[in-house]
């Protein structure tokens, strides 16, 4: 998968800082090297979410919800965002399909863009041919 440019400054320094080593290595290990135990991945990730000030609520999980919302919004296709998740199945990754307000207006704002172009465009071509008035005259 090919990340953005803004992650993998970021992954790096966590692959380097805190993953195990090698291509097999754990992207997440305890204390002691080992993986995390549910306690303790618990206890971490609620001290991680203080940290960066992540409300109460949010669970690990909700970040791939995330990681599925951002694409999409940037103009994924269900397809793409498939395949940046390794999933197999439209069923699947529907499920993390989600639209709101904010959304919508997106939408809305790219559609009347879309036409307005268009709009534009046909006039200009219009403009650029002779009336039906002006053809009638011999014009």
């Amino acid at each position: 998968m090919i990340l953005p440019a803004f992650l993998r400054r970021e992954l790096r320094r966590h692959l380097e800082s805190y993953a195990g080593p090698g291509p097999d290595g754990l992207i997440f290990v305890g204390e002691k090297g080992a993986p995390f135990r549910r306690s303790t991945f618990g206890r971490k990730w609620r001290k991680a979410r203080e940290t960066v000030g992540m409300p109460e609520g949010f669970r690990f999980y909700g970040l791939r919800h995330t990681g599925h919302r951002l694409p999409t919004r940037s103009g994924a296709t269900l397809k793409d965002t498939m395949v940046r998740a390794g999933q197999s199945s439209e069923k699947a990754a529907l499920i993390y399909q989600h639209s709101d307000d904010e959304r919508q207006e997106e939408v809305a704002a790219g559609l009347d863009a879309t036409v307005r172009k268009a709009r534009a465009e046909a006039a200009r071509k219009a403009a650029d041919k002779p009336s039906g008035t002006d053809l009638a005259r011999g014009e």
